[in-house]
């Protein structure tokens, strides 16, 4: 077994003028959750597009589990297991005639795709709808028959790109608990587990609360990679320079921060205002901003220093980068 997974270097994609993919170089380890961040247009499902050959880089190089994607495609494809954007299954097709159907065409006799299916169908709470039509499930099992569709053959690597957009919260939980389990769990003591050791997970998102339950993450913006991490790590990067503001009218608060020459930023969140403020500059601040917000005819509840979240970190890698490249 290779120590990495995934291992692609300076990939670039682009059509026409716009450079959709621009220099992105990846390294996924055995067992690892890596989250592609960013906004929609940030390059993330063209980057994952290339991962699985679904697209032919300018430029760049990419192995999966030792194979060279552009030279032996069929044997990387083989490694790995893909949910895309939009439920691709066949709606009128049962949940267990979904399955059948990817699996026979990745080669697997019933013998092995049979007691798989069930197994997986199990593992994702789906055994008692085997035999519903797809098109009659909900946005969030329509998710879990996707999931159940990439495990039927055993991949090492699962490639999920926006699983949980468009449904609701307690889906979104549901599913990150399956994708935790895929990635913690032993095979079962049949030799049959749902997984084999060495399962990496490759999910992008942009939501930041889902970034933070990867081992690693990898900002995207424009096409590039601007920061790559452990969620700890990266929020470490605002240390002390976060301040949480509440009170009223919220506008005037946040022109009142604005306008303070240590603060670089002011972001909503909420009822609230996430004030980023200049390294050591944070008490200097919390002493003069009460009476600025007073004598601006503000009302002041709160304003204290908080940890850093994955946006605040997002939103100052992204003004560097604007700032780069005006």
């Amino acid at each position: 077994m290779t120590d990495t997974l995934v291992q692609a270097t300076d990939l670039h994609k682009h059509f026409g003028s716009n450079r959709a993919v621009d220099g992105v170089s990846l390294h996924i380890k055995p067992g690892e959750i890596y989250g592609l961040v960013g906004s929609d247009g940030a390059g993330k499902t063209t980057t994952i597009r290339l991962l699985v050959g679904a697209l032919l880089p300018n430029k760049g190089e990419i192995h999966v589990c030792g194979y060279d994607v552009l030279k032996q495609t069929e044997l990387a494809r083989s490694q790995i297991g893909y949910l895309s954007q939009r439920f691709s299954m066949y709606e009128d097709l049962s949940v267990l005639e979904n399955i059948r159907f990817f699996a026979e065409v990745r080669g697997l006799s019933q013998s092995e795709w049979l007691p798989r299916s069930m197994e997986i169908l199990e593992f994702v709470g789906l055994a008692d709808f085997k035999d519903r039509r797809a098109g009659q499930l909900s946005g969030g099992m329509k998710q879990k028959l996707g999931l159940a569709s990439a495990l039927v053959t055993r991949p090492r690597l699962l490639l999920l790109d926006e699983p949980t957009t468009g449904v609701d919260p307690v889906t979104r939980q549901d599913f990150w608990q399956l994708v935790i389990k895929l990635v913690s769990m032993s095979p079962s003591p049949s030799g049959r587990g749902v997984r084999g050791e060495g399962v990496s997970v490759l999910i992008s998102t942009p939501y930041m609360d889902e970034a933070s339950r990867c081992h690693r993450v990898g900002f995207m913006k424009l096409g590039k990679i601007i920061a790559e991490d452990t969620p700890s790590n990266l929020r470490a990067r605002l240390n002390g320079r976060v301040l949480e503001l509440r009170g009223n009218p919220i506008n005037t608060l946040r022109r009142i921060a604005h306008q303070d020459e240590d603060v670089e930023d002011v972001a909503a969140f909420g009822d609230k205002l996430h004030v980023r403020v200049r390294e050591g500059k944070s008490d200097l601040i919390m002493k003069r901003l009460p009476d600025e917000i007073k004598s601006a005819g503000g009302v002041l509840t709160e304003l204290r220093a908080i940890p850093s979240t994955l946006e605040d970190v997002f939103i100052a890698l992204s003004e560097q980068l604007n700032e780069s490249h005006p």
